[in-house]
């Protein structure tokens, strides 16, 4: 039974960041892909569809009381590592890359639960761990055989954006418990062969390409470089002002791609210039900083870990967004959350919403 007196502790500001991004970015895609001619409902009102599906799911899971997925996360992670498995074995492909299991009703992507079920259990893991001074390398051994697992599978399908997000939000959370100098020191020289092993034998001719064009991308103007230099000139053409709604020429002349999904930071960017992206950002840094507030606030280490993880989920994929669309990071697919069209992304950050608002609301129950 549902205590009412969580009704009276419902994180309003929580809600209205994420809601307020929603609409703004709902408006973007309806600007980016104005000038297409739509096969069926135009991708706006998709994008209306999700939010709706997006907000019953968050709203069913912060009903859920959050200290249930800590007695279920070994259950759930294994649960999502066999769907990843499956995906190997008879997955859909698409474009190159085999990342969906189909159905019937809808194809379901499990590397996107995959990173709410990393966080669930590293939170597991890491709150019945207690080390003075911080981890040794010995003390995340467990946690990194975790990690890897998932991670090699993701990178199989290929999905290198996912991947390195889940590895991104896993260190986060090691760096929230504690590390040693000497761990870090040592995990630092470890990575420079695994880097160069990914290269030489995990990385496909195209990863590779965005990469290289991530350093010279005047290498393929035409070809794997396009994507990154229209959307640079599409961002540095917004000026101060921007050139107003609706009126910004590389997305109406359609010379972005993925315009709608990946690069709709860059269509906002231009319509509303600097002014319009220091709000923008802004509104994502509140939401940042008011997940770590509710990670501070958390009475119980499990719910504190919880609460960083989903931060640190929400926070990689702004970073790798808006990094990758201006020229800072390689090209690797990363939705922006809550602004880029997309259901799989939409459903995911609104999970991580619903863990936020259920650890806020019970954070006076203990």
């Amino acid at each position: 039974m549902i205590d009412r007196r969580l009704f009276t502790n419902i994180d309003w500001t929580l809600t209205a960041l994420a809601l307020v991004i929603c609409l703004v970015g709902i408006a973007n895609i309806y600007s980016a892909s104005f000038s297409y001619a739509p096969v069926g409902d135009p991708y706006f009102i998709k994008q209306f569809y999700w939010l709706f599906f997006g907000l019953f799911v968050a709203v069913a899971v912060c009903c859920v009381d959050y200290h249930l997925l800590e007695d279920f996360s070994y259950w759930l992670y294994g649960f999502v590592l066999f769907l990843l498995l499956m995906v190997l074995l008879f997955g859909r492909t698409s474009m190159g890359a085999t990342r969906w299991l189909n159905l019937g009703l809808f194809s379901l992507q499990p590397s996107e639960p995959m990173k709410i079920v990393v966080i669930v259990t590293f939170a597991r893991f890491f709150s019945r761990f207690h080390a003075d001074g911080g981890m040794t390398v010995r003390d995340v051994l467990i946690p990194l055989a975790i990690l890897a697992v998932p991670a090699m599978l993701i990178m199989k399908q290929p999905d290198l954006g996912t991947a390195t997000l889940v590895i991104l939000i896993a260190f986060s959370m090691a760096f929230y418990v504690g590390l040693r100098w000497s761990t870090v020191v040592t995990f630092a020289l470890v990575t420079i062969p695994l880097v160069w092993f990914s290269w030489a034998q995990l990385l496909r001719p195209y990863q590779k390409n965005r990469v290289l064009d991530f350093l010279n991308p005047e290498r393929s103007r035409l070809g794997s470089g396009y994507h990154i230099i229209q959307s640079k000139i599409a961002v540095g053409s917004g000026g101060f002002l921007g050139k107003g709604y609706i009126k910004g020429t590389q997305s109406q002349l359609r010379f972005l791609p993925e315009q709608h999904t990946d690069f709709a930071f860059s269509v906002f960017a231009e319509e509303w210039g600097f002014i319009g992206c220091l709000i923008l950002i802004a509104l994502y840094l509140c939401l940042v900083l008011w997940g770590l507030n509710i990670a501070r606030r958390c009475n119980d280490r499990f719910g504190s870990l919880l609460a960083m993880g989903v931060t640190a989920m929400l926070f990689w994929h702004i970073v790798i967004n808006m990094g990758m669309v201006i020229g800072l990071f390689p090209v690797v697919g990363v939705p922006l959350p809550f602004f880029s069209y997309g259901g799989t992304s939409m459903i995911t950050s609104m999970v991580g919403i619903g863990i936020l608002q259920s650890i806020s609301m019970r954070r006076f129950m203990f």
